[in-house]
């Protein structure tokens, strides 16, 4: 019996000018470095028996993974719509807004809303596809969100919204 894994939701394809030609920078690096690890995984296998050989099994591992995320990126990438126009009203939240939140205790919080491929660029991107980015969608200055979290139900007050040029 199998371990059956139901398909990921899709991922929105919107990314910001900025997320983009990172994407891309990724995807040159990685054939770069492709090439140097190709080169150590023949010398690898040409030291002879494979079943013993840490370097090249290692090697082969590396290859394998790097690989992976080549695919992935050639899939990925020309599916994006990149999303450079600043929204007609800026007073809302939008993709790419930087909006600081308040929660009941007082603390304040502040996110960029941004594509799910560019999330780990910075600490304060949450993904579009985030549940706290639905909610604040479409929200103007002072609306009170609600969002479930696997902690509760959390209240928030938008307090300031902005966007940036890129």
């Amino acid at each position: 019996m199998g371990r059956y894994r139901p398909p990921a939701p899709a991922k929105s394809p919107y990314i910001t000018q900025t997320g983009y030609d990172l994407l891309k920078q990724e995807e040159q690096a990685l054939w770069i470095r492709r090439r140097k690890v190709t080169q150590a995984l023949a010398a690898a296998a040409a030291e002879g028996d494979r079943s013993e050989n840490a370097e090249y099994i290692y090697r082969k591992k590396e290859l394998r993974e790097i690989d992976w995320r080549i695919r992935y990126l050639q899939k990925r990438v020309p599916v994006l719509k990149v999303v450079n126009q600043l929204p007609g009203d800026q007073r809302q939240v939008f993709f790419s807004a930087r909006v600081r939140l308040q929660c009941k205790d007082g603390n304040e919080q502040s996110y960029r809303i941004v594509g799910p491929d560019e999330i780990g660029i910075q600490a304060d991107y949450i993904s579009l596809d985030s549940p706290l980015a639905q909610a604040l969608m479409g929200r103007s200055l002072d609306d009170q969100v609600t969002v479930e979290t696997p902690n509760g139900t959390k209240q928030y007050w938008i307090v300031e919204i902005r966007y940036d040029e890129n």
